[in-house]
Formats: C-alpha cells, sequence, structure tokens
C-alpha cells in the first residue's frame, strides 16, 4: 500500500542543495533499506554486491557501476521484495600491501620479532623500515579500516541503499573461517592439491601468479643469433630474444616437416660459450617461420617452453631465482670448467644484465651471428606488475577449474549457460575463458596479508617439510593462522625441529576468497536459517573484465560445494573510458575520484550519468550527461511544487478524470510504466530510464502547459491527473535519482518513496478508461506549431494569436476536438478551426494579432 497523504508542506524556494546528507541520515534512522528476514524465500531478493578493494580510494568507475546495481535494489524494494543487498570489503591481497608500504614507508621482514609498541613514522622515508609479519598486519589492518569508513561516506553520499547492519571483510573471522572451509573440503575432496612446478613469477612482489591475472602487453626486443655447433662440425643458427637463458638450455626443437633440420633430429649439438650437450627433438609447436625455425628449450622462457620440457620429459635447469638474479650456483649440468667460468660472469646479475653480459660473451668467441633484430612482442606482466614475468619452479597450491579435466570443463560451461546473463552476449567472454583454460586454477600467494592456507607439515628427520602428509585443523577451529597456530598433537616447541612440525607459509590468493562472497555474506556455515532464505542470490552485478576471475571462481566454488549456481542473474558493466577512449585506471593514472563531481553535480546528477549507460557497454565519461541530469533533477523539484501547489489531490484513486486530453496522458504513462517495468525486470536500467525521461519531459513541456488553465480554474479532472502522474513519475524515477525524489514525495506523502509501491501499468490503464495517447500527441503537435510560429515572429510564448487553423483528415480533426479547449487556452488563441482536407497529418496556419484583420 502506498502511504497515506498529508498536508502540502511545499518550500517557496526547493533546492537540491543538502538533500544528499538530510535524505542519508534519514533513511538510517528509520531502516528504509534494512532487510527483513523473517520473510519467506520468495519475498527476498539478495544481491551479491562486489567488495571493493579498500586500498586507497574509490574511482568514478565505481561509482558508474555500483549505481546500476543500486538501480535494482530499489526497483525491487518497490516490488514487495525485502532486499539483502550487503557490503563487502575487499581488504586483503596485494594492493592493501602496497598501500601499507607506501602510506607507512615500511616493508614486511617475516624473521623479526613482534613489536607491541611500534609505531609507524609520521612520514615514509627514503628507505622503507622493516617489521614483524604480525606487525605489518596489524598496519593493514589499521589503514584498511580508515580507508573503509570513508568509503562508506562516499557510498551514503552516492545514496547506495545498501544495509548497513550486513557488512563483512574478507579478511574478518567469518571470511577467513569460511574461505579456509571450503579450502579443506576442497582437499577432502581431491580437488585442490599442492606441486612443485614452474609457476609463472613476479620478481618484484616474490608471488606467484595465476593464469586469470595475466597481461600480455606489447614490448621492444631484439632477435640474437647464437650459433650452436653441430656433431662433426658446423652452426646450426637459434634466433632467440632470450640469450641470458643458455645456460637453462635443455633442447632445441624444430618442426617435424621441417627439411631443414629433419637429419638434427635425435642428435646432439653443443652450447655456445657454455660447451654443452643438449638434444635436438621434434615437436608440432615449433614453428618454422619464426626466427630460424629451430628453437632452444630453456627451463623456462616461457610457457611454451614448459609445454615442450612437459611433453618431451626434459630436464631441469633452473637459473633465475625469485628475485630475478642469478642464482648463485650454476645447475649442476653445467659441470665443465668452461661452462662454470662462463656462469659465474652471470650469478647475481638481473636478467637484464645477464643478457648484456652474456651477448658479449657470445661475440667475443665469435658464436653470435650478426646484429641484434628488433622486434616488438607481446610480454607476460602480472596486471598490477611493472616488470616482465619469469617462470620460476616453486611449491603452490591448485584447485581443480577445469584447465586440465574436460568432463569438468564441460560441466563448468554448461553451468554458463543455466546463468542468465545481462546481456547476453557476455556470456561469449565465459566461454572463451572457460575454453582456453591451460592450467588449474593457482590459488596460493607469497604474500602477508591474507587468507593462511590452513595447512601444517610434519617435519622429518632432517627438518624437511613432508608435503604429502598435511596436517589439517578441525572445521570448529577455524580460523587458523599456522604461522601462530598449532596442530593437534603438537606444541609450540616443535615448530621447525626435525620431527616436529612448521606451518605453510602462504596465503591464499585475494580471488580465492572473494569467489566465496555469496556464501561468505549469506552466512554459510554460521547462520544456516539465512543461508537458506538468500542462497543462491538472485544477482550477481559486475564488470565484465573480471568474468574470467570472479564470477568463473564463484562458479568453480558453488560448483564444488553446493552444485548449483551462486545466483541466477549476472547483470555485466562495462568500463569508463577517458576522451582517448582508454580505460580508466587508478593504477595507469587515469582515473577521476568521484568527491569533487558529487559536490558540484550532485549524487542525482552523478547517478543520472551512470544510470544512462547500456548495461554491458563502456561508456565515455562525461560531465555534460551529469549536467543534463542535474537539470532533470531540478526539473522535478519545479513541477512537483507546481502540482502540489495548483491544489492537486495526492490520491491516484480519484474519481472524476474525464477529460480526453487527461485520459490519454494516463494511458500513455501506462504504456510507459509498461515499459520501464518491462526494463528493469530485464535489468536493463538504461531503457528503462530513457523510457521514463522522455515521458516526463513530454509532460512538462506539453501536458502541463495544456492543462494549466483548467488547474488554476480548479478543474477536478485535471488536478486529479496531475497528481497522479506526479504520484508514478516520482516513483519510477526513484531508483535513479533516489534524493530529489523522496524530497518532493516527502511534501505530500508519509513515509519513504522508496517503500512505495511500484506503480501498476493495468491500473493505470484502467483508471484512463478509454483514454487514447493520440488525443495528447496531437494537441503537443498542435502547441509546438503555435510555438514555432511565435519563435519566428519574436514573439512572447504569453502573447495572443487571433486563430490557429488547422487542415487535415477528419479523423486527426475528431482527436484535436476532444482536447481542442486545453489547445485553445495553452495557445493563447482567441479561436481554433477546424478544416477538413484530405492527406495523411495536420497541417497548421497560426494567424497572429496584427493579420487578423
Amino acid at each position: 500500500m502506498n502511504p497515506p497523504p498529508r498536508h502540502h508542506d511545499v518550500p517557496s524556494k526547493p533546492s537540491l542543495d543538502g538533500l544528499e546528507a538530510k535524505w542519508s541520515r534519514r533513511w538510517d534512522e528509520s531502516g528504509v533499506h534494512r532487510f527483513d528476514r523473517s520473510r519467506p524465500r520468495e519475498e527476498i531478493f539478495s544481491i551479491d554486491t562486489p567488495p571493493p578493494t579498500a586500498s586507497g580510494s574509490l574511482h568514478i568507475g565505481h561509482v558508474f557501476s555500483y549505481t546500476h546495481t543500486d538501480t535494482v535494489a530499489r526497483y525491487r524494494r518497490m516490488r514487495g521484495r525485502t532486499v539483502f543487498y550487503p557490503m563487502g570489503w575487499d581488504d586483503n591481497g596485494l594492493p592493501t600491501e602496497r598501500r601499507v608500504q607506501n602510506h607507512y614507508g615500511v616493508r614486511c621482514d617475516p624473521s623479526l620479532p613482534y613489536d607491541p609498541g611500534l609505531t609507524p613514522p609520521e612520514r615514509p622515508g627514503t628507505h622503507q623500515r622493516p617489521v614483524s609479519r604480525r606487525n605489518f598486519i596489524e598496519l593493514c589492518e589499521a589503514l584498511t579500516a580508515e580507508d573503509e569508513k570513508a568509503f562508506e561516506e562516499l557510498w551514503r553520499r552516492l545514496g547506495l541503499s545498501v544495509d548497513w547492519t550486513l557488512t563483512y571483510r574478507t579478511v574478518g573471522a567469518r571470511s577467513r573461517a569460511a574461505s579456509q572451509r571450503a579450502f579443506l573440503r576442497n582437499l577432502a575432496r581431491g580437488e585442490a592439491y599442492s606441486a612443485e612446478a614452474p609457476t609463472l613469477w613476479d620478481t618484484t612482489f616474490r608471488t606467484a601468479v595465476a593464469q586469470a591475472e595475466l597481461e600480455d602487453r606489447e614490448r621492444p626486443g631484439a632477435y640474437h643469433r647464437l650459433a650452436f655447433h653441430r656433431p662433426g662440425g658446423g652452426r646450426v643458427v637459434v634466433a632467440t630474444t632470450r640469450p641470458e637463458l643458455l645456460p637453462a638450455c635443455v633442447a632445441l626443437v624444430a618442426h617435424p616437416d621441417d627439411e631443414r633440420y629433419r637429419d638434427l633430429i635425435g642428435t646432439t649439438v653443443t652450447t655456445p660459450v657454455l660447451g654443452v650437450e643438449v638434444p635436438v627433438h621434434a615437436h608440432r609447436l615449433a614453428d618454422p617461420d619464426k626466427g630460424t625455425g629451430i628453437a632452444m628449450v630453456c627451463t623456462f622462457g616461457d610457457t611454451t617452453d614448459v609445454t615442450w620440457w612437459r611433453e618431451l620429459r626434459l630436464p631441469t635447469r633452473p637459473v633465475l631465482g625469485r628475485d630475478g638474479r642469478f642464482l648463485p650456483a650454476p645447475p649442476a649440468a653445467l659441470g665443465t670448467a668452461q661452462a662454470r667460468e662462463a656462469y659465474g660472469r652471470l650469478a647475481g646479475a638481473t636478467a637484464h644484465t645477464g643478457r648484456e653480459r652474456l651477448v658479449g660473451m657470445l661475440r667475443e668467441r665469435g658464436e653470435l651471428e650478426g646484429g641484434p633484430e628488433p622486434v616488438v612482442h607481446a610480454v607476460k606482466f602480472y596486471e598490477k606488475g611493472d616488470r616482465p614475468l619469469e617462470i620460476v619452479t616453486t611449491r603452490q597450491w591448485y584447485l581443480h577449474n577445469g584447465g586440465r579435466d574436460e568432463a569438468l570443463r564441460d560441466r563448468l560451461l554448461q553451468r554458463g549457460r543455466e546463468l542468465r546473463w545481462h546481456p547476453e552476449h557476455m556470456r561469449v567472454r565465459y566461454e572463451s575463458w572457460v575454453g582456453g583454460l591451460n592450467g588449474d586454477w593457482l590459488i596460493s600467494r607469497q604474500r602477508w596479508f591474507g587468507v593462511p592456507v590452513p595447512v601444517w607439515y610434519p617435519l622429518d628427520e632432517a627438518g624437511e617439510p613432508v608435503h604429502d602428509r598435511p596436517l589439517v585443523p578441525d572445521e570448529s577451529a577455524l580460523p587458523v593462522d599456522p604461522g601462530t597456530d598449532v596442530p593437534d598433537g603438537y606444541h609450540e616447541e616443535q615448530r621447525g625441529v626435525p620431527g616436529g612440525f612448521t606451518g605453510d607459509p602462504d596465503v591464499m590468493d585475494t580471488w580465492a576468497t572473494s569467489s566465496l562472497t555469496p556464501q561468505i555474506a549469506a552466512g554459510w556455515g554460521t547462520d544456516d536459517e539465512l543461508f537458506a532464505k538468500v542462497f543462491p542470490m538472485d544477482l550477481r552485478p559486475q564488470a565484465h573484465e573480471i568474468i574470467r576471475t570472479w564470477l568463473f571462481g564463484s562458479i568453480v566454488r558453488a560448483h564444488a560445494e553446493q552444485d548449483v549456481l551462486p545466483w541466477r542473474h549476472a547483470a555485466i558493466s562495462g568500463w569508463i573510458l577517458d576522451p582517448d577512449r582508454k580505460k580508466m585506471s587508478k593504477s595507469r593514472g587515469r582515473a577521476v575520484t568521484p568527491g569533487d563531481l558529487l559536490e558540484q553535480h550532485g549524487s542525482d546528477a552523478v547517478r543520472y550519468w551512470a544510470a544512462s549507460a547500456r548495461p554491458g557497454t563502456d561508456t565515455a565519461f562525461d560531465t555534460g550527461q551529469m549536467k543534463i541530469g542535474r537539470r532533470l533533477a531540478i526539473k522535478i523539484l519545479n513541477v512537483g511544487r507546481f502540482v502540489l501547489t495548483s491544489g492537486a489531490t495526492p490520491d491516484a484513486g480519484v474519481p472524476g478524470i474525464t477529460a480526453p486530453l487527461d485520459r490519454a496522458l494516463l494511458a500513455a504513462l501506462a504504456s510507459t510504466v509498461r515499459a520501464a517495468t518491462d526494463a528493469l525486470e530485464d535489468f536493463d536500467h538504461a531503457r528503462a530510464l530513457e523510457q521514463v525521461e522522455s515521458f516526463f519531459w513530454d509532460f512538462c513541456d506539453d501536458y502541463v502547459e495544456l492543462v494549466k488553465g483548467r488547474a488554476y480554474d480548479g478543474d477536478t479532472s485535471a488536478l486529479a491527473t496531475l497528481a497522479t502522474a506526479l504520484s508514478v513519475l516520482l516513483r519510477l524515477f526513484a531508483p535513479f535519482l533516489p534524493f530529489v525524489t523522496e524530497e518532493v514525495w516527502s511534501w505530500w506523502r508519509e513515509g519513504s518513496v522508496h517503500r512505495a509501491e511500484w506503480p501498476d501499468a493495468d491500473a493505470l490503464r484502467a483508471l484512463a478508461g478509454d483514454g487514447d495517447p493520440r488525443v495528447l500527441a496531437t494537441a503537443r503537435d498542435a502547441i509546438t506549431a503555435v510555438r514555432r510560429a511565435k519563435s519566428e515572429a519574436r514573439l512572447s510564448m504569453r502573447s495572443e494569436i487571433a486563430r490557429l487553423v488547422v487542415t487535415g483528415p477528419a479523423p486527426a480533426l475528431a482527436l484535436l476536438a476532444m482536447a481542442e479547449d486545453d489547445v485553445r487556452s495553452a495557445a493563447r488563441a482567441a479561436a481554433v478551426e477546424r478544416v477538413p482536407a484530405g492527406g495523411d497529418g495536420l497541417a497548421y496556419e497560426v494567424r497572429l494579432p496584427e493579420a487578423s484583420s
């Protein structure tokens, strides 16, 4: 039921200023957005809200996509649902660590003892101060708490209708327990495993990187032509962009159909500079048209090296360490004095320096043919990193994700088809990602601030971890930190002692926890009643670039644990583009922070710009759209004031709407309600806003002008129609412009517009009776012609005209006749003359006073 009317309380000079603070406070006090968990499941709409990374400041992209979600939440609430709309903070992982390092000027050194009285420097120094792991984590928690307060303040100002009592943190105890519980169950079912294998490695952050976090970036490089020595004399030239990895070379490969190297297959060649023998193999991935057509396999230069190494069962000769520098000692295979002397000139060098030194040695020995050949090629980077990735053999934790299991891959593809995508074409991105997976999901990270891998290992007699006998906690003990907690059956004194135990040193990737946001927010494992009511959720809103990470990861986890999709719908938003049509990004220095925009234009105006963007479509940052939104909000204030001071009553069901023009208006409004409702049911906020806004301007510019005369005279039909239209339009605009609609609603209604019923198209159509929208369209065309004539004559719109002569077919003239009195009043015409004639439309002749004689 809509709230009852109250005495009109219309300000003499309505303003947008201060509405955000006023209504945000009142909404919080009255619990307008509070979730009612007593309602049954069929009356609940649950949203898996994206938890923003709490590291620094929000940018305009956040405002953009979160506004889309909020329109859905507000609409569903007005449709009678109680909306489960929590906010989470993704406050673990590398972005937080980097912010803490830069903000406080510290770095984590796990070898240091905890300092309970640590006070970080007031200003970061030139060199980062080392602190213990526990101190570092405390600083992370303290800074993210500050960031989250600022984020919440901005979200409230924007008008997000989240229930702030449902907030969670991805490093909070509840989230850590849920993440560890899911991992332990994955492990028990054989879906999680650890393995020592070649790993994509970021040498700056000293951590492994998953496939979903990779970026290919075009970088300049150069081919160097290395002369290997054939058996019995002669040379075979290999072109490579990474000559520094020659000490890691374990084989050469050529395509089996390449006649140039057929005689070499199955033989050995000798490496230049080092003088080490390596075999020559045939493999289908060798490209005859790339370089010289024969490639050296190094452990490891790129992912193709890994494939060759695995399929050809080649040995491993690691030369680069986790810091990106050459290891102090050469691989065992480099046993000759010549090889060791050459390697000694590389030990400790960076990859770049090692390349320069190795090329110099090749040139000294005459084993470099020609000069470097410049190329531009794609190089793999961690999406947050600044240096090319290396491939280092490390022990990591993995989750099965279909990358090496065709049956699981097919099932996850089917899950994607079960999900309802908005827009539908975004499913292609999901399927492309799943179909292109080449390995399982690497979930461990060699960082500090995150959810610890909940595993310990027994130590053998030599003090080495026994990785195939992990010690796991009982679920009742979660969350645990293996770095400080002790496994059952052991004592702290046995940590690190032969025959004792050690904790797994890694944390889980932030996506490994974020992929469980539906379960965490819904109370999985802690609130069974809530979980049953809101999971699976109704909606996952998110940006398109993290379909491969967040959306896919969430499907993987829910499929494994609950055997369902985690939500029924996925609403995908696009990017914000700068004037150069490039993505706005904090990491690339292109982002716009929203505080000033909200101050300058107002929250409703910024929301209008965001909601005008089509789902899934990249949108240009445009303050011009925000200015249009502000004008719209001001117009809502003004038309609301006009209607309510004209004597209109707020009861939409009042009898006496009899005038054809009034009924035509309600018939057109009913069609608008139906179109907006259909669009919002399909999660297309932009189409809904477009429909409502188009009708609104017609209502203000045409209908209001047409009926002003009757309204001022107290005509019941006109006043009731104005009141009905205002009530409906405020509710239609409420999901998009929550502040101004609440303000105008408060002038004549008790309660909140955001708890009012969504307009009913069928009820409006019934109220319109035999109303024909063509009557309104015909009347609009007539006064438009009059306005044009007055403008051309440079007359005031208030000027009177002698006569309006309308010529055309009888059916069209009959429509005009139904609104003739209103047209004559609005046109300030002494008379309206209808002249029957042939043709399809109406023609207008405006006779001005000086031409009337």
